[in-house]
């Protein structure tokens, strides 16, 4: 169980303009702002969740994992998982938990990746038979039989993604805190990604955080999100729930052989391109049924389909509500 109750962070941060003369000066007398990164935090999260931890750049998504994970201390409030607090019984604390920071690297670079596999075995002393066990099972599952010979820096980012994956795994972690994960990944590999994080949750009933600007990550791996923004959470509820929630919107995508669109109240036009186009309908303001009569007296359609606001969408329509 992972439970926090009103956690801030305040950071300090230097500021000078650009030159040399500036840079002398803040050598004798320095400039700082104060950045408020976390404002009164509170959430709880239950053994086996898989939550979906969004907002925009500098909401404060990793200070809170940071704070969870035990490399921060905050300024106040509390933060209690499985019975310790983070920085305070950090060695204990580090011991039930994996992390992967995408653009932050666990591996080291020159030596083949089994050996530091190895090296992460003896820091978090896992016992032979089980580090072989373990080992064994994510070399199969995320198909690094090949790779793991291999040094670090000659790998793919796909390939250097699902090993730092393995290492945080390799002890048994019950948290798996995931900042950013398929960032820079082509779609087989992100496809690898999620299928696996879905099998470890389901398998091993791995509680696991995921920060990620791909809304793809967030619709395939979780059912409940929380939107932080201006360091404060704004939402806690499930992707269901959203979909209601913003459900008067729908988008119509069409083929057309010929013809002039018109927009009208409730049909704005998105794109315009080659015989495609893509239209958002508010269903508040005319029907479906209604939109494509109007549409399709406009132009003669080869194709058309209707769906729901995609999980981009949503989140934008968050943003905008909340104006973050």
């Amino acid at each position: 169980m992972i439970e926090l109750r009103n956690i801030c962070k305040t950071f300090r941060v230097a500021k000078r303009n650009a030159g040399f003369g500036e840079a002398l000066k803040a050598l004798f007398r320095k400039e700082y702002t104060y950045v408020q990164a976390l404002k009164n935090v509170s959430f709880s999260i239950g053994d086996g969740e898989m939550i979906g931890y969004i907002g925009p750049n500098g909401a404060g998504k990793s200070s809170t994992i940071k704070i969870m994970s035990g490399i921060l201390t905050p300024d106040s409030g509390e933060c209690v998982i499985n019975g310790l607090t983070p920085w305070k019984n950090r060695k204990e604390h580090v011991r039930h938990i994996g992390v992967v920071f995408g653009q932050r690297s666990q591996l080291w670079w020159d030596v083949p990746v089994i050996d530091s596999f190895e090296l992460i075995r003896d820091i978090y002393k896992v016992d032979g038979a089980r580090y072989k066990r373990n080992l064994d099972e994510l070399v199969a599952m995320l198909d690094l039989a090949e790779i793991v010979r291999t040094p670090a820096r000659q790998l793919s980012l796909g390939q250097r993604m699902r090993c730092e994956i393995a290492a945080s795994l390799l002890h048994d972690p019950a948290i798996l805190f995931l900042d950013e994960p398929t960032i820079g990944l082509d779609a087989v590999s992100k496809i690898a990604v999620r299928t696996f994080i879905k099998r470890i949750n389901k398998e091993r009933k791995t509680t696991v955080i995921l920060t990620t600007h791909d809304m793809q990550d967030i619709e395939a791996l979780t059912e409940r999100i929380l939107l932080l923004g201006r360091g404060q959470i704004l939402l806690d509820g499930s992707l269901s729930d959203l979909k209601k929630r913003i459900s008067e919107y729908k988008t119509i995508t069409l083929d057309y052989i010929s013809g002039y669109f018109q927009e009208t109240e409730g049909i704005s036009l998105q794109s315009k391109i080659d015989g495609h186009a893509v239209f958002r309908i508010d269903t508040k303001m005319i029907s479906v049924s209604d939109a494509i009569s109007h549409l399709s007296r406009s132009a003669d359609i080869s194709d058309i389909s209707v769906v729901g606001a995609s999980a981009e969408e949503m989140v934008v329509s968050l943003y905008e509500e909340f104006k973050i």
